[in-house]
């Protein structure tokens, strides 16, 4: 069964930093392009960042720059998004996502598969 799953989400306090894992099972996560997604109440899924298959390239929004940092750890085939000086506005559901497209920021571009997303709640 292919499937994503995602982890390290919670209660956090404004100013803290956190890691999330996706996790996948069924597939070799380093032969895709992995997505980070978040929905914000009310809102669509926005484009949090990837990292490509190809050379592990790097993209992120601007609202995360310089606060966020994907990596992959292939031995456990896992892929990770750390924020630092979280933000009231990064309450949300984040969700990872995998496509064999090379670098697209695109949710619909993401069509292999989805994890089900883990809650981070930020507080002042």
């Amino acid at each position: 069964q292919v499937q994503l799953v995602e982890s390290g989400g919670g209660l956090l306090q404004a100013g803290d930093s956190l890691r999330l894992a996706c996790a996948g099972s069924g597939l070799t996560l380093s032969i895709y392009t992995m997505g980070w997604f978040r929905r914000t109440p009310g809102n669509d899924r926005e484009f949090v960042g990837y990292i490509s298959w190809i050379r592990d390239k790097l993209e992120y929004a601007d609202f995360v720059k310089g606060r966020a940092t994907i990596s992959r750890d292939n031995a456990n085939n896992t892929v990770y998004l750390e924020m630092n000086n979280l933000k009231l506005d990064d309450t949300a559901i984040y969700y990872c996502a995998a496509t064999r497209r090379p670098n697209t920021a695109k949710s619909e571009d993401y069509d292999v598969v989805w994890g089900k997303g883990t809650q981070v709640t930020v507080s002042s």
